[in-house]
């Protein structure tokens, strides 16, 4: 209290004094470095630059300002909401510090009117009012420390200005209520890029288009990717919920590509198995039928074993003798070999 005081007295001689007063107004104390917040609220488009010639502007501090940000919210977050998962406490702190949220922040409560620019940028750069604010905090951080950022968070910004608990449990996600849309109505969904360039000041630029099957639906411009599908999907959504030919359109579409995917794309293969290892009866009988001949191979008598030569027996045949005399037959020829 006793330095705010001295500071209020000292304001009057100060040339800097109405921006004194107007950080005062937005951050609820007077700053004791001055250069720190000046630096906050200067675009890198104004092309500053110190004694060694180096630029000035205020992505260092944006960046310092995001990572206390983050460590800030998280913090009251964490404390606010006792016994809620991690998956929560992280989908919170995004909507808090998502860039839409800084920026309607930094024109509600004036820094945008504090940044230093040039005119042509202010007006195309839809994100400058959340960098500054980032930057501002950053400021904040390395002229007072992290107590000093947490109470402007805590008091200034949750305190006043945001319903914590209703951003908690409100859905603004609407890439991801498109995703799920889609999902429960098995609609084919994809982003396409229509083009990616730079503005005049060399931020990037993107266009995105979303395509439900084949019909090209709704287009959203952003400085990011994430930024310009999520309002490609939110204008989408809302073709859905208001235009019933729109919607007509796209089921249309479901149904074609549906029935494209049911169409077969080649002739099925056959399931009659060929019973070609069995030979016809026709060709069987025809061989059984069919006489075979048969010739006795010569025999030559030199090459006759000896002891196997039963030319000397002299029988009837088969057609001449029955069974017993073959026997008896024999049976006199083998006793008198014996004799």
């Amino acid at each position: 209290m006793l330095n705010d005081l001295i500071d209020r007295i000292r304001l009057p001689f100060r040339k800097d004094k109405e921006l004194y007063l107007s950080l005062y107004n937005v951050i609820g104390f007077y700053p004791h470095d001055i250069s720190h917040y000046k630096l906050a609220l200067m675009h890198k488009s104004v092309m500053h630059r110190n004694k060694k010639g180096k630029p000035l502007n205020n992505e260092r501090l944006e960046f310092l300002g995001d990572a206390i940000l983050d460590a800030t919210v998280g913090d009251i977050v964490y404390r606010h909401f006792p016994g809620k998962r991690e998956g929560f406490l992280t989908n919170t702190r995004s909507k808090l510090v998502q860039r839409e949220t800084l920026n309607r922040l930094a024109d509600e409560m004036g820094i945008s009117r504090l940044i230093m620019s040039s005119g042509r940028s202010s007006s195309h750069n839809s994100s400058m009012g959340g960098n500054a604010f980032e930057a501002l905090v950053g400021a904040i951080y390395l002229d007072r420390g992290y107590d000093a950022c947490m109470q402007f968070i805590e008091r200034r910004i949750l305190g006043k200005m945001i319903n914590i608990d209703r951003v908690a449990y409100k859905e603004v996600n609407f890439k991801s209520k498109l995703i799920e849309w889609c999902q429960k109505n098995r609609i084919k969904m994809r982003f396409e890029l229509i083009k990616q360039e730079k503005d005049s000041q060399g931020n990037p630029v993107f266009k995105f288009a979303v395509v439900l099957e084949t019909v090209k639906c709704s287009e959203g411009s952003g400085f990011s990717k994430k930024e310009s599908q999520q309002l490609a999907s939110k204008l989408t959504l809302e073709r859905l919920k208001k235009e019933p030919q729109f919607i007509d359109e796209v089921f249309a579409a479901k149904t074609e590509r549906t029935k494209m995917e049911e169409e077969p794309v080649e002739i099925v293969p056959e399931t009659e198995v060929k019973d070609d290892f069995i030979i016809p009866q026709s060709e069987t009988e025809s061989a059984i039928t069919e006489p075979v001949s048969y010739e006795e191979p010569a025999v030559d008598s030199d090459s006759k074993d000896p002891d196997f030569d039963l030319s000397d027996i002299a029988v009837k045949t088969e057609d001449d003798m029955d069974r017993e005399e073959i026997i008896a037959a024999a049976e006199a020829a083998a006793f008198s070999e014996n004799n």
